[in-house]
């Protein structure tokens, strides 16, 4: 698909918001390595080429595994994922669903201190917004080089 509009250049206003609220998340406490597997797999469910593209790129720079970024799909069956990386896949999934049941938000809640749990809710909202903002204005995957946005 071609590029509907460039949303960098007429909508920056509205992407400096992001790119403070991103900039705010590679400052949290929730290892990077993390953060890139949930912006992935929010992006697979979301059917955003582009956040895709991004995610898989900069997640490999930081020495992420093709094996684990082929197999995020179907995380709970894989076993090369930590307990930790598949509480907070299990609370993206249901954040991302607009509904955390009780019982994944206690395992949560058991795994990351309050502050990383904003932080993961914010995580979540934040791709969220980025996937929707791409899917529309259609920026066309594999035109982003790593580190691009800072």
């Amino acid at each position: 698909m071609e590029t509907r509009l460039n949303l960098f250049e007429q909508g920056q206003k509205a992407v400096s918001t992001l790119f403070g609220i991103s900039g705010y998340l590679k400052k949290a406490t929730i290892e990077s390595s993390l953060m890139e597997l949930i912006n992935f797999r929010i992006s697979q469910i979301n059917n955003c080429g582009y956040c895709l593209d991004m995610h898989s790129k900069e997640a490999l720079a930081a020495g992420e595994t093709t094996q684990r970024l082929f197999g995020l799909s179907v995380w709970r069956e894989a076993p090369y994922y930590t307990k930790r990386e598949r509480v907070a896949l299990a609370l993206a999934e249901a954040v991302n669903a607009c509904d955390v049941p009780d019982e994944i938000y206690e395992i949560a809640k058991a795994e990351f201190t309050e502050q990383e749990l904003i932080d993961l809710t914010l995580a979540v909202a934040a791709i969220n917004a980025w996937n929707r903002l791409n899917i529309t204005f259609v920026n066309t995957p594999g035109t982003y080089r790593v580190g691009q946005f800072g």
